[in-house]
């Protein structure tokens, strides 16, 4: 594991969750926890890999086991939102000690990466969608290698196990979702999916997407879990998969070359994760390239915009607003790969800083500028050594949230960033295009964008997995969302509607989604009150009311005699539950 950024010891001064060691035995630790009545519940994205996660919980296996053996069936029968050629965060808790471990899974650029590989001959960008197709655009994939890291840190069921479930599933066919079968047709009109030839004979048999209901089997996907089942990562990095990953991000257009040392030089990384208070809760996400320290900081803004407790009221959601408006200035400028640039995390959620911030609340109708935490806290400015960029990445996501009979959680944030990402496929899965999360532009008027492309780096992610733990430090929430630069928005607003304004884990997810990560502020209009709209538009804030917007939020709440699920309905996510009188780890 890498060294410890310059600015954890600070957060582990702000009460963050011990880091899990490099070298202990998670059968061992979990062995020891007390037997107790209980229930695992798994929220996920599909109700296949809801039942796979409850298969592992029936065994005795951990959350990370479901978590794992969920996630593996997510990239079979929902491949426009993750999978193995993807990459992702996920936050563990081990409730015999309280450890939380942040596992650093996102994909890194290869050796061959560099600074304007995403602008044309005459050093303009190219469009996005030129972009996304481009072999330029396949990071090293990461997400086997955190399987394997978080397996190390909590998981008790043997690692072959965990795919038995998805392999199976592969071999003998799935049945396509309506969700699935919608995102192929529309996404066919303006990419080059139905045209790849590999990814036209999987998703396009006989030129049409595939129907609703027929049954799709993917035998090279299992055959890659077999590898991956067998031999560990060494299955997926090494040998034929590899072969398959070099070879498809070498294809035209734009060809890229991912070398066999890039992939085996991939490393999945435990960080410390950022941790601050909310209202007398503790809230811990993922630092770095994540954007966990954007969410703390909006809740500690929210805080001071209505210290009482927000409200289910015009001026209420007023102040939400406001403190995502600051919250995304701050990330948008700041937050990339500290492992590369200097990012001041424990300073943009100081309390100093964020009083500041409060009391250069925007107007309703103005967009927020970045703050500048350096000249305040430190009489050092920072602001000037970045370049102002825009928001990016993660449309194509999942999430989903696992508490075992133990009290152990998983939040695990995925994703392949577009809608299929890079609309390439190779050994049954499809290939990330999580590059294009980096800036397209390194420089502005000759200052650097903090978020450049950079060999070895990863790129900024919306993405913030997160648990919440109560004033006596137990576990009372897990969350998060899919939903590119929306998923902080969205996993902010799960927490408030628990903590605030005291709804059920569904009710609060059914929340109308309000995204201000900029003007004017994005709201779902068909789930908002009309007199909130007025209200809104009253204090002058611009609104752009679209229709449904693409969260995927799982949400589970603990209270001392029930586990609260939900599953947000604008996906196809599912909240499974398994009763058990056997602590995780022990035989069932």
């Amino acid at each position: 594991m890498r060294a410890l950024l310059w600015w954890l010891p600070l957060l582990m001064l702000a009460g963050c969750g011990t880091e899990v060691a490099n070298d202990l035995s998670a059968s061992e630790a979990l062995s020891a926890a007390p037997s107790r009545q209980a229930e695992g519940v798994v929220a996920a994205a599909n109700p296949y890999a809801v039942e796979a996660g409850m298969a592992m919980l029936r065994q005795g296996g951990s959350a990370v086991d479901a978590a794992i053996a969920a996630h593996a069936v997510l990239g079979l029968v929902e491949p426009q939102s993750s999978g193995l050629g993807g990459g992702g965060f996920m936050l563990t808790y081990r409730a015999e000690d309280g450890a939380i471990a942040a596992i650093d899974g996102r994909e890194t650029a290869p050796a061959s990466a560099y600074p304007e590989m995403f602008l044309d001959e005459d050093g303009a960008e190219l469009g996005f969608i030129a972009r996304v197709e481009s072999g330029r655009a396949i990071g090293v994939p990461g997400t086997i290698a955190l399987y394997a890291r978080a397996h190390e840190v909590l998981g008790v069921l043997p690692w072959a196990e965990l795919f038995a479930p998805a392999i199976r599933l592969a071999d003998e066919g799935f049945e396509v979702s309506p969700r699935l079968h919608d995102l192929l047709v529309r996404i066919s009109r303006f990419t080059r999916l139905d045209e790849n030839p590999v990814t036209a004979a999987y998703f396009f048999p006989g030129g049409e997407a595939l129907a609703v209901g027929a049954l799709r089997p993917n035998p090279e996907y299992a055959d890659t879990l077999r590898r991956v089942a067998e031999q560990g990562p060494a299955g997926f990095y090494q040998g034929p998969v590899a072969d398959s990953i070099r070879q498809v991000a070498a294809e035209a257009p734009r060809p890229a070359a991912i070398t066999q040392t890039d992939l085996d030089d991939y490393q999945a990384i435990v960080r410390q994760p950022v941790c601050g208070p909310y209202r007398g809760y503790r809230v811990c996400s993922m630092p770095p390239p994540s954007s966990g320290s954007a969410l703390i900081a909006m809740l500690g803004l929210l805080e001071r915009l209505t210290p009482a407790g927000m409200t289910d009221t015009v001026e209420g959601w007023g102040a939400f607003i406001d403190a995502m408006k600051l919250g995304y200035a701050d990330r948008d400028h700041y937050v990339a790969d500290a492992d590369f640039v200097p990012v001041p995390v424990a300073d943009l959620i100081h309390p100093a800083y964020l009083d500041a911030r409060v009391a250069a609340r925007p107007q309703a109708a103005s967009d927020a500028a970045p703050g500048d935490p350096g000249a305040l806290l430190h009489d050092e400015p920072i602001i000037g050594r970045w370049a102002l960029a825009g928001s990016g990445g993660d449309s194509g996501t999942t999430h989903l949230s696992v508490i075992d009979a133990e009290g152990n959680a998983v939040a695990f944030t995925a994703s392949v960033e577009f809608a299929f990402g890079s609309q390439r496929m190779g050994a049954g899965f499809i290939l990330n295009n999580e590059l294009t999360d980096f800036a397209a532009t390194p420089y502005i008027d000759g200052v650097p964008v903090a978020n450049a492309v950079a060999p070895g780096k990863r790129p900024r992610s919306s993405m913030t997995p997160v648990l919440v733990f109560d004033a006596e430090d137990r576990l009372f929430m897990v969350s998060g969302s899919p939903g590119g630069n929306s998923i902080p928005a969205y996993t902010l607003k799960s927490l408030v509607g628990v903590i605030d304004l005291g709804l059920d884990a569904q009710s609060a997810v059914d929340l109308p989604n309000i995204i201000a990560r900029g003007l004017p502020v994005q709201i779902e209009h068909e789930r908002a009150d009309p007199d909130l709209l007025a209200g809104l538009r009253a204090l002058g804030y611009p609104l752009d009311e679209r229709g449904g917007e693409n969260s995927g939020l799982h949400t589970l709440v603990v209270h001392p005699d029930r586990i609260e699920g939900a599953a947000d309905s604008r996906r196809e996510g599912r909240v499974g539950r398994v009763a058990s009188e056997t602590p995780a780890g022990s035989s069932p």
